[in-house]
């Protein structure tokens, strides 16, 4: 018995994933819990032109990172912060921050995707690490200056 599963299912496929199981453990199982559909043939069409679909807009938006990530390549950030006598700030520099100099500069990006290599506790250069996508990442200097 052909199904097409509409989710993740531990030890026999992904979404979208068309599988061949045992008649009870799909009609008994898979279907009843919401795992997974029959696989008919108009249901094989919709899952093909849902999968070129996601593929189209998975291309897209991949390609806007490409570019952000190109444009970002040049941006060197100065971001201020109230420190001590030594350089060591108080607080620390965090990815909010970092996201308000980005827009200052006309760039909008999530500051869920900003990270850092080490943490900017004092003053000092440091990088952050932008994930626009899974497959394109990049890295922006900036320097920690006391106000």
């Amino acid at each position: 018995m052909e199904v097409i599963l509409k989710q993740d299912v531990k030890h026999l496929g992904e979404k979208d994933d068309i599988v061949v199981v045992k008649p009870g453990y799909g009609r008994n199982y898979l279907i009843p819990q919401g795992f997974a559909a029959m696989a008919t043939p108009s249901a094989k069409k919709v899952l093909a032109e849902n999968i070129k679909q996601a593929q189209f807009k998975q291309d897209k938006i991949k390609k806007d990172a490409t570019e952000l990530a190109a444009k970002l390549e040049s941006v060197k950030l100065t971001i201020g912060a109230k420190a001590g006598e030594s350089g060591k700030i108080f607080g620390k520099v965090n990815s909010i921050q970092i996201a308000d100099a980005l827009k200052a500069q006309g760039f909008e990006v999530d500051r869920r995707r900003i990270t850092f290599e080490t943490e900017p506790k004092q003053l000092g250069e440091y990088i952050a690490n932008l994930n626009l996508h899974k497959e394109v990442k990049v890295q922006i200097p900036f320097e920690v200056i006391a106000e």
